[in-house]
């Protein structure tokens, strides 16, 4: 037998991945740590067992004008501030226990600003054990019956295990505890048939750099360092760090990283106080025992199956297993700005902030590439941190993470960019780990072994066994005893007969007592071939339940997830319903306000229109009184102008008389009479015309007409009319056409035109419904207006209508 053979990390082979892997999401959990002091003002309240909300600070509000709003953020599970270290441990660390110990990897990290509770959660304090101790304590508390003896297992360089033959037994360290009995966990599916081994190696991420803790010579910054010779290293120098490399898997690990093989939780847990003794510890303004590195505690199980027979492990390197589950204490995620560090502290924030600015571009190009179909290279190089767990995030386990949450108000900035980080995290898919099965041996080996073991010794016990003296008395008794052996007489005939039939009556009693114990020792082989049968068939039968039971846990599993999402969808259903819902609120007020103002500008418009009629009634009043004033005015004048003109016509008449009797008198031969002198209106007609200037005139003589109103052309209807032609109107060649004679004919209407004529008319085509053109003749009276323009009031419309005589009809 070979017995230095190597295990390796299990893997599915090929870096390519199937399309048809399952795949499931980060699931990224929040804890709310509660506050320092209840006058400080709280940002974070837990709305649900799965959402949070965050309200901006007074101050922050008072600054934006109140811009920033209340945002809700969906995690797989909220934690509250009542959360034991018990309830964290079962829902998030005890499953990938289980999985570590079924051969799965598993990659557990805190996240959040300082002071959010972050090493609490993962450590945890006397009496209050976090996550990394209780997750010990139930890996031996499981594995513990079934550990191989120490230095079985034995790591090599290159992040495999080799088998040894040899073992050395040490004695377990001793450590407070930190977990109650009452509280202590253990896994029931255990493989009983292999044997465990359990190492630890602790390393933090400083500046970019990975230090061993576990380390005995760990670089001293202080004093100065010979490096094998005569040269020695400056105290400026930065130290040495560990060298990340792939195995022949393609799984990342830390070269010649110190893994100690530890057999109990106290052993473990006193391995990592060492190493927990040699953090770097940086005091910072928000912190003064913050970490300002990154520490990944990793547990690694080595398991290997028993031979054939359950007594020894089965020298074969191709089935031994390792499977590792990392926990990862994040470094503080915080601005450099509220660390208040200078130099070298200040450089070391950069670096921390540039680290976890890697793994939230990671997390993005991951994202991006699984719901876009891209196909974008991840940066995992770009930083230590990500370049470790590379292996998980492409499919070699689950990922969990922790958001702690201080809810105080100076961290709600930090706090809000954390969320948006665990918020795209949860959208990153990790490739679901396959079951591996160890061997092709028959199972129950070990509990076989040790039932076959129990029943002889009890049989043994029963009937005695072969060390038991009284036994052993028993069997002597049973033969017969022998006769006297001495010859004395060379005659004798009887002693050696007798003895030989002595020692033949022995050999039969060993003969039945021989087939005894083989008809006993068939009987027990029946009896055990027939339990082993019996052990066999139920062992089938319960790996038929429990193959039933996996597909009813993968329908509860889908379930669960189709009720988580549905849940998801839900809250941001009701959340839009809440924004509708404020929108529709702010709606329906600015409608109130304007219907308010609307019937205000009505009332008004109402009282404007009211007194537009009282000052429209007023007018007209005035317009009549000023008219009548006016008519009468110009009745008056008219009257004195006939007057005028009559005493005008009546003294040319008499100059006219006299005249023609001058004429008369000299061409005749006598002297004629002398025409009467008319006798001129007395001046009391002349005041009774005047007393009657109100009245009517009296009319005139026909011959001399006193007031014509206007001259009339002589033309046909002795009217003239403006003939308005558009330039848009056809021309349709026809004998019917409307001629209007003593027309001014004008494109476009002037001043000018209208102050000429005394009618308007305007020519306007359309199409009629038959599609024929229509012609409309608009007409309408110019008159003139008070201001000295011109209008024209329309009085008639007559439409013309042509057929074109070859169409039928």
């Amino acid at each position: 037998t070979d017995t230095h053979s190597k295990g390796k990390t299990p893997r599915r082979p090929g870096p390519k991945k199937a399309s048809n892997i399952e795949r499931d999401p980060v699931g990224v959990y929040c804890r709310i740590r509660p506050l320092g002091s209840e006058d400080e003002e709280c940002c974070v309240e837990m709305i649900s067992s799965t959402t949070i909300q965050l309200h901006a600070p007074d101050g922050l509000k008072a600054n934006r004008n109140g811009e920033y709003k209340e945002t809700q953020y969906s995690f797989k599970k909220v934690f509250g501030i009542n959360t034991t270290q018990l309830e964290l441990f079962e829902d998030i660390a005890k499953p990938l226990v289980e999985d570590l110990i079924h051969c799965k990897n598993g990659l557990l990290f805190t996240y959040g600003v300082t002071g959010s509770g972050k090493t609490f959660t993962m450590t945890g304090s006397p009496g209050e054990g976090g996550l990394l101790p209780r997750s010990l304590d139930m890996i031996f508390n499981s594995i513990g019956p079934f550990q191989a003896k120490r230095f079985v297992f034995k790591p090599d360089d290159k992040n495999a295990m080799e088998i040894q033959s040899q073992v050395d037994l040490r004695s377990p360290f001793k450590f407070a505890d930190m977990i109650s009995s009452e509280e202590a966990c253990k896994s029931e599916n255990v493989d009983e048939d292999c044997c465990y081994s359990v190492f630890v190696s602790y390393i933090e991420i400083y500046n970019n750099y990975i230090y061993d803790l576990l380390e005995d010579a760990p670089y001293d910054p202080i004093r100065s360092k010979w490096l094998g010779g005569s040269t020695p290293v400056r105290n400026n120098e930065p130290p040495q760090s560990k060298i990340l490399r792939e195995d022949q898997n393609h799984n990342m690990y830390v070269a010649g990283c110190t893994e100690v093989e530890v057999k109990s939780t106290e052993e473990a847990f006193e391995v990592f106080w060492k190493g927990q003794k040699k953090r770097r510890i940086a005091n910072t303004q928000l912190n003064r025992e913050s970490s300002r590195s990154h520490s990944v505690f990793t547990i690694k199980l080595a398991q290997a199956p028993l031979d054939a027979d359950g007594d020894h492990i089965l020298q074969d390197k191709n089935q031994v297993n390792v499977s590792q589950l990392c926990l990862v204490d994040l470094a503080g995620s915080e601005r450099t700005n509220r660390t208040r560090a200078e130099g070298s502290r200040l450089r070391e924030a950069g670096n921390i902030n540039q680290s976890l600015m890697t793994l939230r571009t990671c997390m993005e190009v991951l994202r991006e590439n699984q719901m876009c179909g891209t196909n974008k290279m991840v940066p995992y190089r770009d930083s230590k941190v990500t370049h470790l767990f590379k292996n998980y995030f492409d499919g070699e386990g689950k990922v969990r993470m922790i958001v702690c949450v201080n809810p105080k108000a100076d961290d709600y900035e930090e706090t809000v960019l954390v969320m948006r980080f665990a918020e795209m995290t949860q959208e990153v898919e990790v490739a679901r780990p396959v079951d591996r099965p160890i061997c092709g041996l028959a199972p129950g080996r070990r509990h076989r072994n040790q039932a076959f073991r129990d029943e002889l010794s009890r049989r043994l016990e029963e009937r005695g066994g072969p060390n038991d003296p009284v036994l052993m008395t028993q069997l002597i008794e049973s033969l017969p005893a022998l006769p006297t052996c001495e010859l004395v007489d060379p005659n004798d005939d009887q002693t050696l007969p007798r003895l030989i039939e002595v020692l033949e009556r022995r050999h039969r009693v060993r003969q039945m007592m021989t087939e005894q114990f083989n008809k006993t020792a068939n009987t027990v082989k029946s009896m055990l071939q027939q339990f082993d049968s019996q052990l066999c068939s139920r062992d089938a039968f319960l790996h038929d339940q429990q193959s039933k039971l996996s597909e009813k846990d993968k329908v509860i599993l889908n379930q669960k997830t189709e009720i988580e999402r549905l849940e998801k969808k839900s809250k941001t259903l009701e959340y839009k319903i809440d924004i509708l819902q404020k929108t529709t609120d702010m709606y329906e007020q600015d409608k109130r306000s304007l219907q308010q103002e609307l019937e205000t500008r009505e009332q008004r418009l109402q009282k404007e229109l009211s007194e537009r009629k009282r000052l429209e009634q007023r007018m007209q009043g005035v317009v009549t009184d000023t008219k009548l004033k006016w008519e009468k005015e110009c009745e008056r004048r008219v009257n004195a102008k006939q007057l005028e003109m009559q005493n005008k016509l009546w003294v040319k008449d008499e100059k006219l008389k006299q005249l023609k009797a001058i004429v008369t008198e000299s061409s005749g031969s006598g002297p004629a009479e002398r025409p009467e002198k008319p006798e001129r209106p007395s001046r009391e007609r002349d005041r009774n015309i005047a007393q009657k200037r109100s009245a009517s005139p009296s009319p005139l003589p026909k011959a001399l007409p006193a007031h014509p109103k206007h001259r009339r052309s002589h033309s046909a209807g002795g009217e003239k009319w403006v003939d308005h032609k558009p330039p848009s109107n056809l021309e349709l060649d026809t004998v019917m056409q409307p001629i209007i004679p003593n027309a001014i004919k004008v494109s476009t209407p002037s001043e000018k035109a209208l102050s000429k004529c005394h009618k308007y008319v305007l020519r306007h085509q359309e199409l009629a419904s038959d599609g024929e053109i229509e012609t409309k003749l608009i007409k309408g009276n110019v008159f003139k207006t008070r201001s000295g323009g011109q209008a024209v009031q329309f009085t008639d419309i007559e439409t013309l209508k042509q057929e074109c005589p070859t169409a039928p009809r």
